[in-house]
């Protein structure tokens, strides 16, 4: 194995500088904190250096600056360009990808940038949570003040959730009413028959959350934007989460409600094919 496994960039105008990382465990999560607060994407790759609809990050990310009313612009052919090359020269078969633009540039180790980079292995959601489900709590103590902008601060605050075991997977945020938000780190979507059910307002913009809705009419489901009641917890038959990092992972009891009949749902593994059958044609 050439290199080390937790990488770190500065994207500068003339090049993309590799920086030290101190220590030999941990994720883009935290290799990133030593920055000011600023915006970010994090993704994975597929076949080592391919993106799933990485123009959506970019355009997510610009609308981050704007809402935030940052003066500077993404350089985006820049930074695809840099992704590529890190991803390109990557030592295993996958990586966990970051990037994170600052409305200025900040000095880290000597380089002065506006945009980092940081990478770390991709490690699979295990197959038992799959095969079997997860749990997740209520965090009632999170709440997005900007839930379209998706900051690094938030990133600080959400901690220690998520914390990615079977029986305590995610944390899940609820609105005043008591209604189903979204996960610290993911969507969340219900289904009851033949539809989907999730939060688009309120929400962040979730990419995997995208392409599912793009992909549920051709399993014969209609995507339905709704803010669920926990109240209607128990009338739902499947529930799952979605991001960019995990793809679809399926839930079957959320603060001890047991979804449906507590197994992963036949429709849930449908748009969980769906989801890497597509992310195989439509990667670059």
């Amino acid at each position: 194995m050439a290199g080390p496994i937790l990488q770190f960039f500065a994207l500068t105008a003339e090049d993309v500088e590799q920086l030290e990382v101190v220590g030999e465990t941990g994720t883009v999560h935290e290799l990133l904190e030593v920055l000011p607060l600023g915006v970010y994407s994090a993704l994975r790759t597929f076949h080592h250096e391919r993106f799933l609809w990485l123009d959506a990050h970019f355009d997510r990310t610009e609308r981050s600056m704007a809402q935030l009313g940052w003066p500077n612009r993404l350089d985006r052919e820049l930074l695809r360009r840099a992704l590529y090359r890190c991803v390109g020269d990557y030592p295993l078969t996958d990586s966990m990808v970051r990037f994170d633009v600052l409305r200025e540039p900040a000095k880290v180790q000597g380089v002065s940038a506006e945009v980092f980079i940081a990478l770390s292995p991709y490690l699979p959601v295990p197959e038992e949570f799959l095969r079997d489900g997860v749990r997740v709590e209520l965090a009632p103590h999170l709440r997005r003040e900007t839930p379209r902008i998706k900051t690094t601060e938030f990133v600080r605050r959400r901690r220690p959730l998520p914390l990615g075991t079977q029986e305590r997977y995610e944390g899940v945020l609820l609105d005043d009413e008591q209604r189903f938000l979204e996960c610290s780190s993911a969507n969340i979507a219900f289904v009851r028959g033949k539809q989907v059910i999730a939060a688009s307002d309120g929400v962040l913009e979730g990419i995997t959350s995208l392409v599912l809705q793009k992909l549920a009419p051709g399993l014969g489901l209609e995507w339905v934007d709704r803010r669920l009641p926990f109240k209607e917890l128990d009338q739902v038959d499947e529930a799952f989460l979605s991001s960019s990092s995990r793809g679809v992972v399926p839930i079957v009891k959320i603060e001890g409600t047991k979804i449906g009949n507590g197994t992963v749902g036949a429709q849930t593994r449908a748009l969980t094919a769906a989801y890497y059958a597509f992310a195989e044609l439509e990667s670059r």
